[in-house]
């Protein structure tokens, strides 16, 4: 980022690792849990759609790998995308979950919860596409070699 001064392009740099490593954490986590304990998953997903499971455990298998391709500086832009789609392909299991007011596995059904989770994936969508670099900066460049 040649428009900073050096100390504020380290700065965002340092951020922009951070919040890679914990999108990545918090991808993995979130994907073993689809293999873990799937049926929170499996019943949000709308009845229209085919095989729940089996695409829940799809969807946790790319969380997986989008996770582990963010920590990868060369694989860093195609995981951030990556996820992007995917967050596009599971909104409509939240948009089901909150207009049908679907209880989350044992938990009981929440609006309140269920209707905020739905902002979520826009910041989720922002933050894959920062850590991507297509804000302005290649995915290999200094500030994403950390």
């Amino acid at each position: 980022m040649p428009f900073l001064p050096a100390s504020r392009s380290r700065a965002v740099a340092i951020v922009r690792a951070l919040l890679t490593y914990l999108l990545a954490a918090v991808m993995v986590a979130a994907g073993v849990a689809h293999f873990v304990n799937p049926e929170p998953f499996v019943g949000i997903v709308p009845k229209v759609l085919p095989a729940p499971r089996m695409l829940v455990w799809v969807s946790g298998f790319f969380e997986i790998v989008g996770g582990v391709g963010l920590v990868i500086p060369r694989w860093r832009k195609a995981a951030a995308w990556g996820l992007i789609a995917l967050y596009l392909a599971v909104f409509p299991a939240n948009i089901n979950m909150a207009v049908n007011g679907l209880p989350f596995g044992d938990l009981p059904p929440d609006p309140v919860m269920a209707w905020a989770r739905l902002p979520f994936q826009a910041v989720f969508i922002a933050w894959a596409w920062w850590v991507s670099g297509a804000a302005g900066e290649s995915p290999a460049s200094p500030a994403h070699r950390a």
